[in-house]
């Protein structure tokens, strides 16, 4: 038995769910001031900072899908910050905020008591983006991005996808 699915670990289960919640709120106000200003590039770095909290936070109850997404949702925040070709920080917001949407999702699902969350959600398209997005950043290096070790580079991307069956 899981952390997830253990009844006596519910009410961390819905804390999580509750603390997500109000950082998504906080992930798409960082996406809406960009929408409104994209050379303002500081709101990707306070994004990957947000959505960091919701992937250690995940990682540690076990909820890894969610946090897969958080890491991919952390490396595109923190590098796209890097670059000043607005159209494609645009781009980048309208694909961060699906993310966020999708998170959401997960989110709701995990705490309705279903811990397989990515089960119900159509991700083949979403992952599409992805793919396309990361490729476009394959050259930006950054510390903050890095796992224990290594610097995550495309091949590790490429890995967090896998590890989520896409």
């Amino acid at each position: 038995m899981t952390m997830l699915n253990d009844p006596s670990m519910k009410e961390i289960i819905n804390d999580f769910c509750d603390e997500s919640a109000s950082l998504f709120d906080q992930l798409e106000k960082s996406l809406n001031s960009l929408e409104e200003n994209p050379s303002n590039t500081k709101e990707l770095e306070n994004f990957g900072q947000v959505i960091d909290r919701i992937m250690g936070a995940a990682k540690s109850i076990g909820a890894t899908e969610i946090a897969t997404f958080c890491e991919l949702g952390k490396v595109i925040g923190y590098k796209s910050s890097q670059i000043k070709d607005i159209p494609l920080i645009e781009v980048v917001v309208a694909i961060l905020f699906d993310s966020v949407d999708m998170l959401r999702k997960m989110n709701l699902s995990l705490k309705a008591g279903n811990d397989t969350s990515m089960n119900k959600l159509n991700t083949k398209a979403f992952v599409t983006r992805l793919n396309w997005l990361s490729e476009k950043f394959k050259d930006i290096e950054r510390a903050s991005c890095a796992p224990v070790s290594t610097t995550l580079n495309q091949n590790s991307i490429d890995d967090l996808m896998k590890s989520l069956g896409l």
